[in-house]
């Protein structure tokens, strides 16, 4: 598992040692990892004597750190140059750059590499760096100047860096929002804060965790006991939506899908998938639900999502889903349910209700556009996100819908975010640009179906939240993309291979 921390908590963790007067040491263990990050990319393209190395320094300790940085560089024979944001700078780091040869200047020169060090963890706002952005290689000491560690929020002039060297701890803003685009390659440099560091702020799952998440096969296993998903999925608009969804759980390994569609797009996924079983309406024994891929506005499909709502039982609600939960939510407060269906008006009455935890085991899979639909019923005004507010700040839109609506909520993005009720938070980033296709969000409903009908099987081990589940589809989801990708693009009807590949190599 990777955690990551807002820098509001790694400059507290650094207080106690900062007034035990150890700042100075802080600054040597951080300002010795960035060198190396510098003297290695230095390496890479071409070694290390001779070449040049510029950097835009702050007047605060992030400049400091820059400046110690360079100063251990030149002692390598490099060439190093200096531009001072503020006319001034850490005092010591500068005397200790000039002792090293380096040369205070009042431009960019030529450099192989520049080190980004105007701004670190304290900063929020706008900002605008004082030159362009040079050409070649950026280094960010910390983190991209203008990047607000907590939130990843940073101005169109930021400039972006190809390597992002962050100290202490990985910051929650280098993994969401524009921080994930503009930060490149991250390397955490250790200076000894952890054992004072709190609850991360969120975490990451890597191939570890999520192997220790994936169902273990077990030889007492039976159809029942492995997991039964009951899919709401397909309407006569859009058939091919349950074939997509069913085909991403079956490959993530459930032991039976019981598909409730229309007669026709039954029709349709038995002739791709002949062992699921289907019906017009839901019946049968499930452990979990995934509902609303290419449901539409058909009566007997959204009757259906009412009963997989009030189910009690974890339950995926997705695309066309996602729709009627906002039809509902922003009807008239005093006729608020589907008639035909009073279950739903039930359920979705809690849901509505401000700051109540209906229970975690629904679990919301909007983009950003499908959560902007949801917020509007519970954000007034103009407090309520549009897209591109909550495309810049993912992590906190997550959660605030997660806890008002008091659901688990998956925001679909460039980084996936899954939060829970309590604020518990995942982002699972690096899918492949392909995924960008039709029905992708399909497969990824039936990943995540499976693995919650799996864990709530006949003998599962219980423990897994759905959170960490939904974090989990996330990642596999992500990878079957980049193995689809290996011989170029791919539509969603090629993805299932790759979801079972994906499962394989994670487990």
């Amino acid at each position: 598992m990777v955690s990551a921390y807002t820098g509001s908590q790694v400059r507290a963790a650094e207080r106690p040692l900062l007034d035990r007067g150890e700042g100075p040491g802080l600054m040597a263990r951080a300002a010795h990892g960035l060198a190396l990050a510098v003297l290695r990319d230095l390496q890479r393209t071409g070694g290390v004597y001779g070449r040049r190395v510029a950097a835009v320094v702050g007047k605060g300790n992030n400049g400091g750190d820059a400046l110690f940085a360079l100063a251990e560089v030149a002692r390598r024979g490099v060439r190093t140059t200096a531009v001072l944001a503020g006319r001034t700078a850490h005092a010591e780091g500068l005397a200790a750059f000039i002792a090293a040869g380096g040369r205070v200047t009042d431009g960019l020169e030529p450099a192989d590499v520049v080190v980004d060090a105007v701004l670190g963890t304290g900063f929020s706002g706008e900002f605008r760096p004082p030159l362009p952005r040079p050409a070649g290689t950026v280094i960010a000491c910390d983190l991209p100047s203008g990047v607000d560690g907590d939130t990843g929020a940073a101005g169109a002039a930021v400039w972006a860096a190809d390597v992002t060297v962050t100290f202490g701890a990985l910051k929650t803003g280098l993994l969401v929002g524009r921080g994930r685009h503009l930060a490149g390659r991250v390397e955490v440099v250790d200076i000894g804060l952890g054992p004072h560091l709190p609850e991360p702020d969120v975490r990451s799952l890597d191939a570890a965790a999520a192997a220790a998440l994936l169902p273990e096969p077990r030889d007492d296993w039976h159809k029942y006991s492995r997991g039964v998903l009951g899919l709401v999925a397909g309407s006569e608009d859009y058939p091919g939506a349950a074939v997509l969804a069913t085909a991403g759980a079956l490959a993530t390994g459930v032991g039976m899908v019981r598909l409730v569609a229309p007669d026709a797009v039954r029709r349709l996924v038995l002739a791709a998938h002949p062992e699921i079983v289907g019906s017009v309406g839901p019946r049968g024994r499930v452990q979990a639900w995934a509902v609303g891929p290419g449901i539409a506005d058909d009566d007997g499909q959204r009757r259906a999502l009412a009963v997989a709502l009030g189910s009690g039982l974890p339950t995926v609600v997705d695309a066309s889903g996602l729709g009627a939960l906002g039809e509902f939510l922003a009807a008239d407060p005093g006729s608020r349910g589907l008639a035909a269906e009073p279950r739903l008006g039930e359920v979705l009455s809690r849901l509505a209700e401000e700051g109540t935890v209906a229970g975690e085991h629904i679990v919301l899979t909007p983009h950003a556009g499908e959560l902007e639909s949801l917020l509007a019923n519970f954000v007034s005004g103009s407090a309520a996100p549009d897209r591109a507010a909550i495309e810049a700040q993912p992590l906190r839109w997550a959660r605030e819908a997660a806890r008002r609506i008091g659901v688990t909520v998956l925001l679909k993005g460039p980084a996936t975010v899954a939060a829970a009720p309590d604020g518990t938070a995942l982002v699972q980033s690096g899918g492949h640009p392909y995924l960008a296709t039709a029905g992708s969000g399909d497969t990824l409903t039936g990943i995540l179906g499976s693995l919650l009908a799996t864990a709530s099987g006949d003998g599962a081990h219980d423990g897994a939240r759905p959170v960490e589940l939904a974090a989990l589809a996330a990642l596999v989801h992500q990878q079957a993309g980049w193995l689809a990708a290996h011989d170029g693009p791919f539509g969603a009807g090629e993805l299932a291979p790759a979801v079972r590949a994906a499962v394989a190599r994670l487990r």
